[in-house]
Order: C-alpha cells, then structure tokens, then sequence
C-alpha cells in the first residue's frame, strides 16, 4: 500500500488502509485518516492532519510555511476533513498566529487542479473549486459554494453558502449566501437558482429567497433598510437566516 520510493517520516501516522504513491514524501508530524490515497510526487509536510476517505492526486503540496512574511515559524496547522477530492496541483498552506492559527478545509470537497488556498482560510463542507481557483489568506467559504475556474479571492473576504462564481471573478468584498457573482471587481447577478433546486430547496424557498435579492439589490433602498426589511421576511421564510445572519457578520461589507 505504501510505495517503497516513498519518504515518510518514522514520526508519521498513517491510519489503516492509506495508500502512497511513488516519491511521495510525508513529514514527521502529519497525521492521515484510514483509507486516504496520496497520489504520486505529493508533499505533505507541517503539523498538518488529514481525515478519512480522501483521494489526495500527484504532486499536491499541503501544510507548507504560509505566504506571510509575518510569519517566523510558529507551529501553526492545516486540517483536512473526510472524503475530500483533491486534485493535481493543489497548495494548501497552514494557518499564522495573527490568526486562528489554523487553515481548516471541512467534508466532502471537490478541490480541482492547481487551487491555491493560503493560510488561515475556512472552507466548509461540499463545496466545489474549480481549476485555478485561489484564494487569498484568511477567506471563509460556506457550505455548497462553487467557486468557477480561476475565481480570485482577496484577503479576508468571505463567502456565503450555495454561493457560485463564473469564470474568472475576482472577489474584493463579501458575497452573501445564495448568490450569483461574477465579473473584475464580482458583481451580483441573480441567485443560484439551480444550485439551489439541485439541492432540495423548495419552489416556495426559492422564491423567498428571489424576493430576498431584490430587496437587497433591486429595491434602491439602503444596506441598513435592506436589512431590516429582509429581517422581517425572514419571520415567514427560515431559509433567509443564513443571509440576514451573514449580513450582521459582515465586516468587508458585500458586493453590490
């Protein structure tokens, strides 16, 4: 299961069933979950841990120094969930210390090639990268987000679940959950309607959250009386929690 060109560290830990490829080099103070595969010429380095289930491909690198020139070795970490796919290519950095200390990628991602995510960024579950898409230090990504080819992420910004980026976006701001973002700087462009049918919102859902995005975008009124009115609409539709909530929680403010 483990090749014999491979170099891992005696200090390692690999579950049962991990697999690795040719060339391969683990560092001494990684951990990998049962069944992980890690694909030919990857380099997983740093206090870096890897849940269960993942399919890890060629020449990835993960848990290196992040890309700050504040940083001064701390032992900072990158956290890897369960069932992951990630692609050739990839660079995940670990976290700092001006920061939570740690780069955290959650469950269930499909991660394709050459995606760069930098340190102390928080990826949800189930999200979708596309190739090249990279995203600066400190970016939150929700749930269900899908981030088109080579979608750029400035620093500190974060996105909503079920949001989806076209080809190219370069994001400066916040994009609220829902939403359909694309452009250099991102503007929104509707919601994701077919993300969201796809994932079981009802007809009903779907149109609360329609109307949600005209009150925000279309209605002229204010960031602070959007906010108020889509509170109220909030009393008759559950589904707009996580937007009013992520409006509150906004400190780069959103796209617009």
């Amino acid at each position: 299961m483990i090749h014999p060109t491979a170099l891992i560290a005696p200090t390692a830990k690999l579950g049962e069933g991990v697999t690795v490829g040719p060339y391969a080099v683990i560092g001494p103070d990684v951990e990998i979950g049962r069944r992980t595969s890690i694909g030919a010429h990857a380099v997983i380095t740093g206090h870096t841990r890897i849940g269960e289930d993942n399919k890890i491909f060629h020449f990835v690198s993960l848990g290196e120094a992040p890309q700050d020139k504040k940083y001064a070795g701390e032992d900072t970490r990158l956290e890897i969930g369960d069932r992951n796919v990630i692609r050739e290519f990839c660079t995940f950095n670990c976290g700092t210390v001006q920061d939570a200390g740690v780069t955290r990628i959650g469950n269930d991602n499909w991660i394709m090639a050459y995606v760069h995510i930098a340190h102390d960024c928080q990826i949800g579950d189930h999200a979708i990268f596309a190739n090249n898409a990279s995203l600066a230090g400190h970016v939150h990504v929700g749930d269900y987000a899908v981030l088109g080819g080579f979608t750029l992420v400035h620093q500190f910004c974060r996105i909503g679940a079920y949001v989806i980026t076209a080809i190219a976006s370069v994001l400066f701001k916040d994009v609220p959950p829902y939403i359909m973002a694309a452009g250099n700087p991102a503007k929104p462009h509707g919601i994701n309607a077919e993300g969201l049918k796809r994932h079981a919102f009802t007809p009903d859902a779907i149109m609360s959250i329609k109307r949600a995005f005209k009150t925000l975008y279309r209605s002229g009124l204010t960031l602070a009386e959007a906010k108020a009115a889509l509170s109220e609409q909030q009393a008759v539709s559950p589904d707009l929690a996580r937007l009013t909530v992520f409006l509150e929680q906004s400190e780069r403010g959103i796209i617009r």
